[in-house]
């Protein structure tokens, strides 16, 4: 069992024998399927303890991305003891303050974690990694397609119960694949949203970033602008890219920008379909109309704003 695996490392790293007391307090949170919590013992420090399975192909990355991205002074857990062959290792435990936590927040109060997050991501956009660093497949034109089948899939048939071949004949989504799949290709997190951001120590701490691979800046700047677990205003979306132009002296191309963050909505409308219907999580159930309103904003006036219409139209009013 997942618990027994961290029992045993937690023993072997600590040195300890069965008769000291060992705490495992289950950390329930997000969707990645893996087995994390928090491990305490008499007179230390807890830390967190985390096993995976190989169902998702990108869990077995967990290890050799937080040793790159710690060497490239990104800030992630350290790594205090693995044991690669059992799929477990032991991490710092950076406490469970979250930006999402924030979300109520002024926006003065958050802008210190923004403009960390984001020093971070300008940091990431000029490492290029060891020649042998295996990665998840770059975001190119089939994982763009796949994550447009996902929203068709989860979303567009499973939540909502609509027809959802001709989006997928719609010559409108194969075109931004096929456009962004040609982009420049930089290191990205893939999932770079509020709850994947720890404030420790006064900065924002990156977690569940195994699916790190080769694609565009711009996707993950706008997972963190349109996040919809946040739902930010126009004015605090402005107030970030600021941030960002700030840091890097340049602003996102509007025109890539919007349709990264079309992407981007779609990936996790489809996520949230999924983990809606799949594993009855009415967690998520708040954020789908967010992120339909968000979609709709950034694909008015393009060629997916007719096909997307009555989809989006239906998802703002979602309620389980």
């Amino acid at each position: 069992m997942p618990t027994d695996a961290i029992l045993h490392a937690t023993r072997q790293y600590l040195g300890i024998d069965p008769t000291v007391t060992v705490t495992m307090t289950p950390i329930k949170k997000g969707a990645s399927g893996r087995t994390i919590v928090r491990v305490k013992t008499p007179g230390r420090d807890p830390f967190i303890g985390i096993h995976w399975t190989d169902d998702r192909p990108d869990s077995d990355n967990f290890l050799p991305v937080a040793k790159f991205l710690k060497a490239t002074k990104i800030n992630v857990p350290e790594i205090f003891h693995e044991i690669p062959h059992r799929r477990v290792a032991l991490v710092q435990d950076l406490g469970d303050i979250d930006l999402y936590s924030l979300k109520d927040a002024a926006f003065e109060e958050r802008e210190p974690y923004y403009r960390s997050a984001l020093q971070q991501i300008d940091k990431l956009f000029y490492s290029k990694g060891p020649k042998d660093f295996e990665l998840m497949p770059p975001f190119d034109e089939t994982l763009y397609r796949w994550e447009q089948e996902y929203f068709f899939e989860h979303l567009v048939e499973g939540l909502l119960g609509m027809e959802a071949d001709e989006l997928r004949e719609g010559s409108e989504f194969s075109d931004l694949a096929k456009r962004l799949g040609a982009s420049a290709k930089h290191l990205v997190h893939r999932d770079f949203q509020s709850q994947n951001l720890l404030l420790h120590e006064d900065k924002a701490w990156w977690i569940d970033f195994q699916g790190m691979r080769r694609g565009r800046q711009e996707y993950d700047i706008a997972s963190l602008v349109y996040d919809p677990y946040m739902d930010h205003s126009e004015e605090d979306r402005e107030k970030i890219l600021d941030i960002w132009e700030d840091i890097s002296e340049d602003r996102p191309e509007e025109t890539i920008f919007r349709q990264c963050a079309a992407q981007r909505l779609m990936q996790a409308l489809g996520a949230f379909g999924n983990i809606i219907r799949n594993r009855s999580d009415e967690w998520y159930a708040p954020h789908v109309p967010v992120a339909a309103r968000f979609l709709a904003e950034v694909t008015a006036g393009t060629p997916l704003e007719k096909p997307l219409a009555p989809v989006l139209a239906k998802a703002r009013d979602y309620a389980p």
